[in-house]
């Protein structure tokens, strides 16, 4: 997956209020992020971080 393609997909109106599954969801990453979760660590990492995450969070979410 591009970065392009990534941060194209995680402009979303209204992020702030979302969980992080709600925002993977509703940016249509989910599925990517599942795979990159468990082959691809950095991917999974940029993906949480285009979708402005915070750092805490997503140290949570990739262990």
């Amino acid at each position: 997956m591009e970065d392009e393609e990534i941060y194209r997909k995680a402009k979303i109106v209204g992020i702030s209020g979302m969980t992080v599954n709600e925002r993977l969801w509703a940016s249509g990453l989910d599925q990517a992020f599942d795979r990159a979760k468990r082959n691809n660590k950095p991917l999974a990492r940029k993906i949480l971080q285009a979708l402005k995450v915070d750092r805490a969070s997503i140290d949570k979410v990739i262990k």
